[in-house]
């Protein structure tokens, strides 16, 4: 008996746990149950727009449906989707299962294209590109680009344009992705631009023999250009004729890569009057100085007004910013940066010239260079002993 007290009160004290444990069970039950009921409905809902076959095809291509649904369901939703088919053509060139789903995740109206489409664009693309490699990395980064088969007759066109006009394809294939835009315009009104780009370069002074290249820099650096008008060229280039010689405006076109024919005369009559206040130029100094700085005339007031008060910050004068205006074509940030690089080499950037600021990011290295070397190399006495071992 004495054996049998202390099992019997065990089996009564579970007992009783489980009796107080029922309530906590059961709610935490209920609560799975209804959070089921509402997960179930949900995509219930959802399930009824959706396309059961895209949804499957996708699932077997191990791209993220959730991503999809969230972003863009209603692409998931269309009748006619082509996910399988585009997947195969994509694998033909070289991409794996995670670049197919990756581009899918990123691009879904992807599988909304015809699959004769997508070849005809292949071939397309692969006319400028140099591998089935290349292109399949420029879909992964540019999908929309690539899936654009609504404008390929115009881009087939604009290609072959942009080739007889001597762009390499390694160019072409750069803007097709950069400024995939200007491929969807009708050849016809790029014709006409680059038509009128040309003859305003003879006009203005240019040679038959240097158009060609010149034209070709152009719009390699700048093909935004395309996509404006014929009469917004000519109204700004009257502007700046107005202001400057003949070659001075040519000089201009070259240096501002074709960004100028992005402004108007409003905002360079403004730009150029700010300037002539802040350095407290004569009109003949101001033209000198936008020769030297294009930026004076390419950027807005708010924009030199914050680099100039960055420039003053850092003890540089106006005077010294006169002297090397092109310092205005770099950011704060750039010019802070290389400005403490430069004082920790022992250059004082308040006294000495702004010129070693300037310049590309390989330009300033190869000054700074310079720079350090000068300072680390020891000075030569000439009439010091020298100490040669025997």
């Amino acid at each position: 008996m004495a054996h049998g007290t202390p099992n019997l009160l065990m089996r009564l004290w579970t007992r009783l746990q489980q009796y107080m444990l029922l309530p906590a069970i059961s709610a935490s039950w209920n609560q799975r149950k209804s959070e089921n009921f509402f997960q179930h409905f949900r995509y219930a809902t959802i399930s009824e727009n959706e396309n059961k076959t895209t949804v499957e095809s996708l699932n077997a291509l191990s791209v993220d449906i959730e991503k999809i649904r969230r972003l863009q369901p209603w692409v998931i939703a269309k009748e006619a989707t082509y996910a399988q088919e585009i997947a195969r053509i994509l694998q033909e060139m070289g991409a794996d299962r995670s670049a197919v789903a990756c581009i899918f995740e990123h691009y879904p109206e992807a599988i909304l294209c015809r699959p004769t489409d997508i070849i005809c664009q292949r071939d397309l693309w692969l006319s400028v590109c140099r591998n089935e490699k290349q292109l399949v990395e420029l879909i992964k980064r540019f999908p929309e680009s690539f899936f654009a088969v609504e404008h390929y007759e115009n881009q087939k066109a604009n290609i072959r344009l942009f080739q007889d006009l001597g762009l390499k394809n390694t160019i072409i294939s750069r803007l097709l992705t950069g400024a995939s835009n200007i491929f969807y315009t009708p050849v016809e009104k790029n014709k006409h631009l680059i038509e009128t780009l040309q003859s305003n370069f003879l006009r203005l002074g240019g040679s038959q023999e240097n158009m060609k290249n010149w034209l070709l820099k152009l719009l390699s650096q700048n093909p935004f250009i395309l996509l404006n008008t014929s009469a917004a060229i000519q109204e700004n280039l009257r502007f700046l004729q107005n202001n400057f010689t003949d070659s001075e405006v040519l000089s201009l076109l070259s240096k501002l890569k074709g960004f100028i024919f992005q402004l108007n005369p409003s905002s360079m009559q403004t730009s150029m009057l700010f300037s002539k206040n802040t350095f407290q130029c004569s009109n003949r100094e101001l033209k000198e100085l936008i020769i030297k700085c294009p930026a004076l005339l390419y950027y807005s007031v708010p924009v030199l007004e914050e680099r100039l008060e960055g420039l003053l910050k850092a003890g540089i004068s106006i005077g010294q910013i006169k002297e090397a205006p092109a310092v205005l074509e770099l950011t704060s940030e750039i010019v802070q940066y290389r400005i403490k690089k430069l004082a920790a080499s022992g250059y004082n950037i308040n006294s000495g010239t702004l010129d070693c600021l300037n310049g590309t990011k390989k330009d300033f290295e190869a000054t700074y260079g310079k720079i350090q070397a000068k300072r680390e190399r020891p000075l030569f006495n000439p009439v010091a002993p020298l100490n040669i071992e025997d």
